[in-house]
């Protein structure tokens, strides 16, 4: 059931709790990043504290927003202290409120109010230059607490990331005629029409939203609008090399299999079967085949379909394992496979998984319709790309794939330069964040 806390009421009940910082810097340009997701979450630790540190190399002072499931039940003090020290050393303060889930529309209007109400506040004491809202909830939560700020407000950063309404679309968990799509996309057309920049992940979501962006990086209003795509910080990859190969392929009993990777969930956009299918052919076509599947997921979610298309045990290893790890694990695949479901929503994605798997030289095995992955792939040379999920489309992905293996360490070097030029944390993620922050700033609206 829905909280009976009021707003005020519940921002009362974490006193001690939520961190405000006293201090004013003096000239110090000063954001709030808002973000409907917890602390912990993997997203904020790899999408969204990366880029924080990134802003704050600026000078740029961050207060961080989430929203937390039972933060009493899940935090001690000790933890929360411990969390906000380490956040403070960086330069970012962190802040949290109460995220309430069911029911589930009534609940999320309940955290949209408590959200503009603590932006609010927080405007007003710390004089804040922006909001910076991580999707279209976080957004409306800045979006309310501007319009009682009047004209001193701090400029609104949308960072829309992907399409949020037509994802719930394309998911299935909501219809196109139905009163909570129609209301979201009103919320939307407010926020495009009263926000002061904007974040797309792709160029073909900057196409569609804002054409006339693409020459000049202003919309028609004179707003900035950036391209960042789901960067990772190259340096972590630097852990997969020879020599970590040769170990981890040692320890996994694989020197002599052909190993294709796989990182990430299965199910919903995900596609599991295809995967498992294309594993299959894969292992008809060489016989020392080897899927290494990195995944969140239940491992007998892939582990049935893998042995339906005639894998075995010992050519399989499914394992979850921390992000940290990642490198190390990739560092023994020999190419990797990313395969998603091609829906209107997906051209504004950006898997991070793709990312990685070029950070480690790994050539890919994408498929069409996500993002601008299909125009990547082809122009650097660094995969193959599936038209379908035919068997027919596997097959000729083999044998693409088998012909830029032939030069393996070019391919190696371009799916590394390649991940330089488009997914790099710092030159690519944070130089179009601060880019962005200081064109915000300059007034260009």
């Amino acid at each position: 059931e829905m909280s009976s806390e009021s707003p005020k009421s519940s921002l009362r009940l974490f006193k001690g709790l939520v961190f405000v910082s006293s201090q004013t810097e003096g000239g110090m340009t000063k954001t709030l990043y808002l973000c409907y997701f917890g602390l912990r979450q993997p997203l904020v630790q790899t999408q969204v504290l990366p880029y924080l540190r990134e802003i704050v190399k600026d000078g740029i002072k961050v207060h961080l927003l989430t929203f937390e499931q039972s933060p009493k039940e899940n935090w001690t003090t000790e933890d929360i202290e411990l969390e906000r020290k380490k956040l403070a050393s960086e330069n970012i303060e962190w802040h949290f409120l109460t995220y309430h889930k069911t029911p589930s529309v009534p609940a999320t209007v309940f955290d949209v109010l408590n959200g503009a109400r603590f932006a609010r506040n927080l405007a007003k004491k710390e004089q804040l230059d922006i909001f910076h809202g991580r999707v279209h909830i976080p957004t409306m939560m800045a979006w309310l607490a501007n319009k009682t700020l009047g004209k001193n407000r701090p400029k609104l950063l949308f960072d829309i990331r992907g399409f949020f309404p037509e994802e719930y679309v394309d998911a299935g968990i909501w219809r196109k005629d139905s009163k909570v799509f129609r209301a979201v996309k009103k919320v939307e057309k407010w926020l495009l029409r009263d926000a002061d920049g904007f974040v797309t992940l792709t160029e073909k979501g900057r196409e569609i939203l804002f054409t006339e962006s693409k020459e000049t990086g202003l919309d028609l209003q004179n707003r900035p609008v950036e391209v960042i795509p789901c960067c990772v910080d190259l340096d972590k990859f630097k852990l997969a090399n020879a020599e970590s190969r040769k170990e981890m392929r040692r320890k996994l009993r694989i020197e002599d299999r052909f190993v294709v990777a796989y990182v990430g969930s299965f199910g919903g956009f995900y596609m599991t079967e295809e995967t498992a299918e294309f594993y299959g052919t894969l292992k008809e076509r060489k016989k020392n085949a080897f899927a290494l599947i990195l995944t969140q997921s239940d491992p007998q979610i892939i582990k049935e379909p893998l042995e339906k298309y005639g894998l075995r045990q010992e050519d399989y290893f499914i394992r979850k394992v921390s992000p940290s790890e990642i490198p190390v694990y990739l560092s023994a695949a020999d190419a990797a496979v990313s395969l998603i479901k091609p829906c209107y929503s997906k051209l504004a994605s950006s898997p991070t998984k793709n990312a990685e798997y070029l950070a480690c030289g790994l050539p890919v095995v994408v498929n069409d319709g996500i993002g601008d992955t299909t125009e990547l792939t082809l122009r650097d040379k660094t995969g193959t790309v599936l038209k379908d999920f035919s068997r027919e489309s596997c097959e000729v992905a083999i044998d693409e794939l088998d012909a830029l293996l032939l030069q393996k360490s070019e391919l190696a070097e371009r799916c590394k330069k390649s991940a330089r030029e488009h997914f790099d944390l710092d030159c690519v993620g944070g130089d179009r964040y601060r880019r962005i922050y200081k064109r915000m700033l300059e007034g260009n609206r």
